[in-house]
Parts: C-alpha cells; structure tokens; sequence
C-alpha cells in the first residue's frame, strides 16, 4: 500500500507559517500547553536573524494526510556541538504530530535520511540551536501546566518514539516549590548570611531593568563557565549574548534577578526567575496583537506563580552555598509579592547539587522530559 503520508520541506513564508501554527491547532482547547509566541518562533527559525545559524544548519518539514497537514519536525546540524562534543549527531526539534504512527514515522526517517546524507550517525531530541530553545520531550506531568520555557506534548509522543528505536538518552525534571506564607526557610537564611560574610560577597542592589542589564556579559560568561559540562552545553557567542540580551532582558523584573557579586563586582552567582506566563500565553494563543501582550503585561505584575528559569555559580564557589544568597533574597521578594509556589527550571536527573538546593523547601516534582536518541542509523 503506498504511503498516505506525504513530506514537504518547509521553503516558503507561508509553509512557515504553517509549521508555526500547526501545534497551535493540535492543542487547541488543552489547558496545560503554554503556546509560544509566533513572532518570537518566526524569528527564531530564521536564518538572518537568529545568530546560531553561524554554526548551525537546519531544516523544516510539514507532514500532510489527505491534503491536511498532520505533523511538523525541524532537524538541526549544530557543528560547534558536535565538535564540543566529539559526536556526530543531528538534533530533531519542533516535534508534533498526530496520534497516528504512519505520522511520526515519515518524520523521523526524514530526518535520520538528512543526518545520514550528512555524514551524522545518530539522531537526538528534542533539542534546539542553544539550551535556550525548548527542549526534552514530556515523559511525566501530562495533567500539570508547563512553563513558557518547556514543550508540552501529549502522552503518546514518547510511545511513538520508542516504537521507532529511540532510547532515553538522558532525563530532566522539575520540581513545584511551595513558597512558605511568612518566611524564607531558617537553613537557607543562615547559609546565606554565613556565606556572605566569610567571602565577601553581596547581593546587588538593582532597582530598575537596566541596574541587571549592565551585569548581562558577565551572566552570560558565567553560563558558560559553569554549565560547559552539562549535557549538550555549547558556549554562547557574542552576538548570541547580544540576541538574547535585547530579546529578554529588558522585560525582567529586578526582584527576581538577584545577582551575587564579590569585591570587586564581579559576578560570582545568580537567579533568574520570572512570574509564570503560562496561562496569559494560553490566553494569548501565540499572537502579541491585538490582546496578548495585555494579558503578558499583567501576568507579569499578578501571576501567584514563579517560574525559576536560571540560576549559576562560578565554578570555584561550587559547593561553597553560594545558592544560598540568591535563593533567599528570592524567596523573601516573592513572599512579599504574595507568589505562593515557583517552578524550577529543568534540572539533569543526576545533577544532584542543583536538587539538593531545594531540600529546604517544601517540594515535589513536577514534569519529567527526556531526551531521545538513536544511534547507528
């Protein structure tokens, strides 16, 4: 019987238009997806204005069934990570289809056909161009409303991918955090103050947006410093740091910024946090006009939820309880902001000092994903 599923690489403005709004039509009516901003995912996806692609190839592709389309998967050569890493390894990302297994199988053997012409000699995803793009496909936490920085998917999409010889490559979680009602946890603020005094470090002060702005290299130097061993890690550009700086940094909220300076102002810690957008992006289904950035704007002064999106420490403070310093002035902002429960980022499953920052706490975990790869193909 000849294939019903017909693939067409993405080539046009309005196939991607189609690819972008594709999820948004698979999940329509689903409580707990955060849809991404069109705007944001079409120039993330393009070639002149996203800087990855300095390092990076990639393609789209849209799956049709009877003249509808059905599916989507972007596949990702990111040379600078395979060189990092010493692999030969194509990236699948941008990941959706139906519950239909003929579906899910004309898309990854598009892109295991591309990874081959290439030379590659594995497939691994859902990964991005950089740790900043969505990542790690759902595995637990189907019934728990994701953050703005995490994929959502549904139940069936793992099944899919083992059906096609896709193994656990590695795993992430995230834990819900419950914000006590009065104050910042006794260990957490003893540590700190501890911490403080025996390396001369403080908290700065920042009032304002551009009071974090002027700490930008330095947070992004410490990225890269301290998370050069994690799973995938590749260091960001300069004109990555220019991109992503212009395209968030101006929006946080300096209470929840809390950077960890010494001496001499130098960056040795911080936390990144934002209050949840999840359920104003919902409401926004993916457009900034002509409602959706109202929704964001107030979300971003009344949302009961934080989402703790980053957080690094110099190596040479590892172990030390720098965490500590960060987490506390966090902690006692979002109490007197009347946050009742904050998100954590995806953490490695076996990144245990990430975790054990949270023992203090009332935690438990929240969403599970996972990253699939199949190798030798």
């Amino acid at each position: 019987m000849a294939n019903s599923v017909q693939i067409k690489e993405v080539t046009t403005k309005s196939d991607l238009k189609k690819f972008i709004k594709f999820p948004d039509e698979l999940y329509k009516g689903n409580p707990y997806r955060a849809p991404q901003l069109h705007t944001f995912e079409k120039a993330h996806l393009d070639p002149k204005k996203n800087p990855a692609f300095e390092f990076c190839e990639a393609k789209y592709w849209l799956a049709y069934k009877e003249g509808k389309v059905v599916g989507r998967i972007a596949a990702i050569l990111n040379h600078k990570s395979n060189e990092i890493w010493n692999e030969k390894n194509m990236r699948f990302g941008w990941i959706d289809f139906i519950d239909d297994p003929e579906v899910s199988k004309a898309l990854i053997e598009t892109v295991e056909n591309w990874a081959k012409e290439k030379g590659m000699n594995a497939v691994h995803g859902p990964l991005g161009f950089s740790d900043f793009d969505l990542e790690g496909m759902l595995v637990e936490g189907f019934e728990e409303p994701g953050t703005q920085a995490v994929i959502y998917n549904y139940p069936y999409y793992p099944e899919h991918m083992e059906k096609l010889g896709y193994k656990k490559d590695t795993d992430w979680v995230q834990l819900e955090v419950t914000i006590p009602d009065d104050k910042v946890p006794e260990k957490i603020t003893r540590i700190s103050k501890l911490v403080q005094k025996k390396y001369n470090l403080k908290l700065v002060d920042a009032k304002k947006s551009k009071d974090i702005l002027k700490y930008a290299d330095q947070i992004f130097a410490l990225i890269n410093e301290s998370y050069k061993d994690l799973y995938g890690f590749v260091p960001f550009t300069e004109k990555q740091i220019k991109y992503y700086t212009e395209q968030y940094f101006s929006m946080v909220d300096p209470k929840f910024v809390n950077l960890v300076v010494d001496e001499n102002d130098q960056l040795v810690g911080f936390g990144l946090a934002s209050r949840s957008l999840t359920n104003a992006l919902i409401k926004a289904k993916g457009k900034l006009f002509p409602f959706g950035f109202i929704y964001i704007l107030w979300a971003m002064k009344t949302e009961k939820t934080l989402d703790l999106l980053l957080h690094a420490v110099k190596p040479e403070y590892h172990g030390k309880g720098v965490p500590a310093i960060f987490y506390e002035s966090m902690t006692q902002n979002s109490i007197n902001a009347g946050i009742k429960k904050a998100i954590t980022s995806h953490i490695l499953e076996d990144n245990k000092p990430s975790l054990q920052m949270f023992n203090p706490y009332k935690t438990r975990q929240h969403l599970r994903r996972r990253i699939y790869i199949k190798e030798d193909i």
